[in-house]
Parts: structure tokens; sequence; C-alpha cells
């Protein structure tokens, strides 16, 4: 039996536009939920949630009979924590503040088997093959692994196209928030000189061949951003949508 097909790997390679969601909660309950809203992709946030494998693991759990693809954060492109989290059965991988092209191969061969990459041969244990149902998993596995590689400062920016150039590289993330702090737009998204160089970017992930993608966390950046041609495109965090309904719902009814 061989490995899953990677749905949401499939449907950037035919250039299908993927609306997803940010998971901060780091529960799996919660991750659950998430998977009934109807969004195609939900990233289930290493990096700035309070996550560990164990919690990526239950979330990957909670979203297994959802149409919601699970994408897996990482904290940092370490070859250890990607491989943990590919045995825990995460066939989406997003890896932050990827800044060259090395860094970018480096990756690639992190999430694949030997002689192409260092993957280390153990998952015939562990959830990814299902506890060794999956017999053919170590011979299919790579094709169905989907790197994304995020870029999201000036120096990301200026190896754009040597990072495109990598393959086995399927998709780019820009980073607005990091990115517009970089340039010195403390976390200002919308300024016009962060969203050129984003447009620019898109323009330039697309024409080599690659899924641009993007966070917008509202509708007017969100619509900005589709207007570029992102293809892979986040419209909102969990955590922010409970913030403003509780909030909104609290001022609409205190002091009647």
């Amino acid at each position: 039996m061989p490995a899953p097909t990677n749905t949401f790997k499939q449907d950037l390679q035919n250039g299908d536009r993927l609306i997803g969601c940010w998971s901060s909660f780091a529960e799996a309950v919660t991750a659950e939920i998430m998977g009934t809203a109807g969004f195609d992709w939900l990233v289930i946030d290493g990096e700035h949630a309070p996550n560990d494998i164990r919690s990526v693991r239950d979330q990957l759990m909670a979203l297994s009979s959802s149409p919601t693809h699970p994408v897996v954060r990482v904290p940092v492109g370490d070859t250890a924590l990607i491989k943990m989290v590919l045995d825990a059965g995460a066939q989406t991988i997003l890896v932050p503040m990827v800044e060259s092209a090395q860094q970018a191969q480096e990756l690639v061969r992190a999430c694949r088997y030997p002689p192409q990459g260092v993957r280390g041969v153990g998952a015939m244990a562990s959830r990814a093959t299902m506890y060794g149902t999956t017999t053919d998993y170590i011979q299919t596995a790579d094709a169905q692994i989907c790197l994304l590689v995020q870029v999201e400062n000036r120096a990301g920016i200026d190896a754009l196209d040597e990072i495109l150039k990598v393959e086995g590289v399927d998709g780019v993330f820009i980073g607005p928030a990091d990115l517009s702090t970089d340039m010195g737009h403390q976390g200002d998204s919308t300024a016009p000189e962060v969203r050129a160089v984003i447009a620019d970017a898109m323009t330039r992930i697309r024409a080599a061949g690659k899924a641009p993608g993007i966070l917008g966390t509202t509708d007017e950046a969100s619509q900005a951003y589709l207007d570029m041609g992102a293809q892979f495109l986040a419209v909102g965090i969990d955590v922010m949508l409970l913030t403003r309904a509780a909030r909104a719902l609290a001022a609409q009814w205190k002091g009647k």
C-alpha cells in the first residue's frame, strides 16, 4: 500500500486556488471544530502557538476525517523537527524564515529519504505509516510530501529567484508581518512599499512555476492578495476570530 495522495500538493500543481486559516490554539478539539468550517487547508502553527510534537500529532488525528488539509508550520527548519512532524503523519510542511537557496535545498533533503535526502527511516513504527499498515510508505512517501518555504524578510526577497530554482520546493509563502517589520514599517503590511514588494514576489513565484501563498487578517488584505495572484491564501487566525466575535458580542449587549 503506497503513501496517501497529498491532495493539497496535487491541487497546487493543478493551479487551484485554496483558501485556508491559521490554527493557533494548539488544541485538538479546536482543530477539529475548524475542520468543519469548510476551509481547504489549516495551519497547525508550531512557531507562534504553544505546540509540541504531541499536540501537533493530536491535531493531525483530529483533522484526519476532515476534508481540510493540515499544513504543519515547524518553529524552525531543523531536520530533526521535520522528521518528527513527518513521522507524526504530516504531509505538508511550512518552514519560516528561509533566506537562501542553500537553506531551501537542505529543507528538501530533510523531507526526503536517502539517497535523495536525509530523513531517518523509522516511520514503520509511527503514525505516518498507520503503524506499519502502509507497507510501501518509504518507497512512495517522497512524492507526496509538500514543502512550503516562507520568505519574510529582505534577505529572503533578495534570494527569492535562487530559492525558486530549488527543485522540491512546492510553494513560497510570503510573511507580510515580518517582511513589513524588516522593511522598517513595524508590522504595517499595508504600506505601499511593502505591498509593492509582495506583489512583485507573487509574480516571480508564479512565473517560476511555484505556488504563491500568504496570510491576510482583514478582508481588504485578503482581497488585495487575491488580486496579486495568491494561490493558497489564509484568510484568518482562529484566535483572532474568537476574540473579535467575543468582543463584538460583549459590546453589543453590555449596557442595554
